[in-house]
């Protein structure tokens, strides 16, 4: 018996079979099948393994100084009882163990321990930050943010809260962040990505306001524009640099007589007056100035 409680492959519940008589543990073998104890062994210390073949040494020493017990045969329905609650009780001990600590972050009740020594309690001794968590998206695309741990969490009073720190920083320092007042519950999704949206997102798990892990999410953003967006933007740079330079290259046009009228409008009938009376007034004004020459010569003369 004392092999059954010091070795360290058989969990200290299956000690709680000393509490039994001694005949008790003789009859072991009649009130138990081999599946029931091996169930046993396995709920507390796994499917598989060499510590489970342990647990079964460990069964067959207990009871191998004990194989030639008598006992009355009327304890016989009592005795089988006593097995089959213990065996019920030890199922339920392995159910209600306690959950281990599971890394990297986060304030883990579920595995919070008591300890009589003291009368205290302990938690995990994990940092409430998890790591960041990089994500990589082309621009235009869906960015998706699910805000879940690997421990159990309550089942209720369980809040979401969301922040951004932009400008591309890759941080945990919570300093930098903005609420993201928009973005409720455990999934968070920014659809289409932008570069504006790459930089660092947080998520906040919070029980009855006590909070239980801060997951970071840093967003990388890739890709070229749209390809409509690029051919607007090249033309409009064409514009600019087209712009100045033909400013300088314009000048007015002055259009000779002969370009005047090779139009097809110019020769109108009011276009034909008009310019019979000025090929007139040119004539009357070069017969009168020729007039006024001789004039002025032969008087001078």
């Amino acid at each position: 018996m004392a092999l059954l409680a010091q070795d360290s492959a058989v969990p200290s519940a299956l000690v709680a079979l000393m509490v039994l008589r001694a005949p008790a543990w003789a009859c072991l073998l009649c009130f138990t099948s081999y599946k029931e104890r091996m169930r046993i062994c396995q709920i507390f210390i796994g499917v598989q393994g060499p510590e489970l073949e342990k647990c079964e040494e460990a069964f067959a020493a207990a009871f191998e100084g004990l194989l030639d017990t008598e006992i009355n045969y009327d304890e016989r329905s009592h005795l089988h009882d006593a097995f089959t609650q213990m065996t019920h009780s030890l199922q339920e001990m392995a159910m209600a163990r306690v959950q281990a600590c599971i890394p990297p972050c986060g304030l883990q009740e579920v595995a919070r321990r008591f300890r009589c020594r003291g009368c205290y309690s302990t938690v995990c001794d994990l940092p409430l930050d998890c790591p960041v968590q990089d994500l990589t998206v082309a621009r235009g695309h869906e960015a998706k943010f699910s805000c879940t741990v690997n421990f159990e969490l309550p089942k209720e009073e369980i809040t979401y809260s969301w922040k951004f720190a932009g400008g591309g920083v890759r941080t945990q320092d919570v300093s930098y962040f903005q609420d993201l007042p928009w973005a409720r519950g455990y999934l968070a999704r920014i659809r289409p990505v932008q570069p504006v949206h790459r930089g660092t997102f947080s998520c906040v798990i919070v029980h009855d306001q006590i909070p239980l892990a801060r997951l970071y999410f840093f967003l990388n953003v890739t890709g070229a524009p749209p390809r409509g967006e690029t051919e607007l933007q090249v033309s409009f740079r064409e514009v600019l640099r087209w712009a100045p330079r033909e400013a300088d290259m314009i000048k007015p046009w002055r259009p000779s007589l002969g370009e005047l009228l090779a139009k097809p409008e110019a020769l109108t009938l009011s276009n034909q007056c008009l310019l019979a009376a000025v090929v007139a007034l040119a004539s009357a004004g070069t017969t009168l100035m020729v007039w006024m020459f001789f004039r002025w010569y032969f008087q001078g003369s």
